[in-house]
């Protein structure tokens, strides 16, 4: 086989492509024996039905090379892309150009390939993660939440403060509808939980008992009610003071600073783990957004939109569920999910894309030593020989592909030593705190000395 390549307009290629007789000839044996299982011949049992008795059934060798071109078309082209090195993103239109009923076979193929694209800024990318640092009044608020299974609920006159508990009577009228109002009589209230509706925490600060407080706000979905609300009694909880003795009656802890020990560290291990965990989708959102949704090739979302529906189908079934049922779980209409799903995927190019990008910017395409290890690694989880995994790469043309993925995985690593992390406040984190081992207590400890320090 031979196959060269010329570049047409708007991403596609040109793949030209000459067939061995050779080849030709293990084509048309493969087809001879497919057909001798399906033909019935007078005399002979299937399967065992000598070629040229086989020919002279079916109508000539015409016949049966037709037959042969046409099983082993997807077989030639995809050798011939791998050969050829491309990465086709579309169906190929193909055109027989010479040896479709006899002689040497060639074809020609045109179809859309990936995009190379250039990214810029990639060295300057800071990217916003979860703080990992721990702060003495996020502990405080722990400890407090313990401590709030043994307050005190006193009543107050002075306007209210967010955590107060608030009595109140409340009347909710759904408007444009004929809904039934509802009525709540001494319904209480934690100011700053937002279960009301939007809106409640914002308006009822400053206010006392014995004023009232009306507002527009949802109910349910898509539905707008009036909230009438009569504020009858306002209480503070007045927490019991954190001693040693609290602690040894209502903890599992012998003492105050045990306990607050035990709660830093927890907290660290938790948001050290949040923020490890948020790493890779981040680098990977701001990556991304290197790159214009412009450029991004419609058969690529296409195919990735495609591809999350069927994923979304099959875990359905697993759950003995169909999309009609889950379209009416989630509120949704096929038209929505099929919106969301789009922007997911059209997110998915772009990583991909700016992945690439980012190997050739960064000079990270995998050597041969590089993709034999990577090649034996997949092998043997895949539990066959190298050789195989090669043979069967090129058969299917996926040797551009593989090697696509060897090189993304060095521009993952690359990323994550090359990138800056901040916290959402824009400060810069410390790659130590995000390299620590959550089984390992004196990684922890090292690493999270600055707890206090960054928050004074």
């Amino acid at each position: 086989m031979r196959a060269t390549t010329t570049l047409l307009d708007n991403n596609r290629i040109k793949l030209t492509v000459e067939i061995d007789d050779s080849e030709m000839d293990e084509a048309i044996d493969a087809a001879a024996k497919t057909l001798a299982q399906q033909v019935s011949v007078k005399g002979f049992r299937k399967g065992k039905v000598p070629k040229n008795v086989l020919i002279a059934n079916i109508g000539g060798p015409g016949v049966l090379r037709a037959e042969a071109i046409r099983e082993a078309m997807p077989e030639f082209y995809a050798r011939a892309v791998a050969d050829a090195l491309i990465d086709p993103i579309g169906q190929p239109d193909i055109n027989i150009t010479e040896g479709e009923e006899e002689g040497q076979l060639a074809f020609e193929a045109e179809v859309e390939v990936r995009p190379e694209i250039s990214i810029k800024g990639q060295r300057d990318l800071r990217v916003t993660i979860p703080s990992p640092v721990v702060t003495d009044a996020e502990v405080d608020a722990q400890i407090n939440r313990y401590l709030e299974t043994d307050a005190v609920l006193n009543p107050v006159e002075r306007p209210i403060v967010t955590g107060d508990l608030v009595t109140m009577d409340i009347h909710v009228q759904q408007l444009a509808t004929e809904a039934e109002p509802l009525d709540m009589s001494d319904f209480m209230y934690t100011v700053g939980t937002a279960s009301i509706t939007e809106g409640v925490d914002e308006l009822i600060l400053g206010l006392k008992a014995g004023e009232d407080l009306k507002l527009n706000g949802p109910v349910g979905e898509g539905a707008i009610a009036t909230f009438e609300m009569k504020l009858k009694q306002v209480q503070e909880r007045v927490l019991p003071e954190l001693t040693d003795e609290w602690v040894v009656e209502n903890t599992e802890w012998e003492n105050g600073e045990a306990m607050r020990d035990a709660v830093l560290n927890q907290m660290r291990r938790t948001k050290i783990v949040e923020a490890q965990m948020s790493q890779q989708n981040a680098t990977l959102v701001a990556l991304s957004e290197l790159v214009s949704e412009e450029v991004v090739p419609e058969v690529l979302v296409d195919s990735e939109t495609q591809e999350r529906l069927h994923d979304l189908g099959h875990r359905l079934s697993e759950q003995k569920l169909n999309l009609e049922m889950f379209l009416q779980v989630t509120n949704q209409t096929p038209d929505a999910l099929l919106a969301t799903l789009r922007q997911d995927a059209v997110r998915a190019v772009r990583v991909d894309l700016a992945m690439r990008a980012l190997v050739v910017a960064e000079n990270l395409q995998p050597n041969e030593d590089e993709l034999d290890e990577e090649l034996e690694r997949t092998a043997e989880a895949m539990n066959v020989t190298a050789d195989v995994l090669r043979d069967n790469l090129r058969e299917n043309g996926r040797v551009v592909a593989f090697t696509a993925e060897v090189g993304k995985m060095k521009a993952s690593k690359w990323l994550s030593e090359h990138v800056t992390f901040v916290d959402p406040e824009g400060v810069e984190i410390d790659r130590a705190l995000l390299r620590a081992d959550q089984s390992n207590e004196g990684d922890l400890e090292g690493a999270s000395d600055q707890t206090s320090d960054d928050d004074a």
